[in-house]
């Protein structure tokens, strides 16, 4: 397992980890509104469709964290592809962007978990 791999699967959790808090806390908050481009009024009627959705990157942030708690491959793998699959889904249907922030990182540390 390349060393590097450890560290881009911490950056990750921690990209998950202020996605949950936007989502969850800061969905209708000026800083929310400005990161999604949202109106006031479609926060407000969205929040808690984004509560639910930040809920289950905090799900991911416990995966990743957990993977590198006990240090297991199988746990890291399968998370990683979670992140990977839903930053392609988003990147397909909501932005490119998506692509760049989300799965990216996630797919170079798949890549790096996986070297010799």
């Amino acid at each position: 397992m390349h060393p590097v791999a450890n560290i881009l699967i911490g950056i990750v959790a921690l990209l998950h980890a202020w996605f949950l808090t936007l989502e969850m806390f800061l969905w209708d908050k000026p800083m929310g509104r400005k990161v999604f481009r949202l109106t006031p009024e479609f926060a407000t009627a969205s929040r808690y469709l984004a509560m639910n959705q930040g809920l289950y990157n905090g799900f991911l942030v416990a995966g990743l964290v957990w993977g590198l708690a006990i240090d297991d491959l199988r746990i890291k793998t399968f998370f990683l592809a979670c992140v990977s699959v839903a930053g392609l889904f988003g990147a397909a249907t909501v932005s490119r962007k998506i692509f760049f922030v989300q799965a990216l990182p996630a797919i170079l540390a798949l890549v790096l978990l996986h070297l010799p």
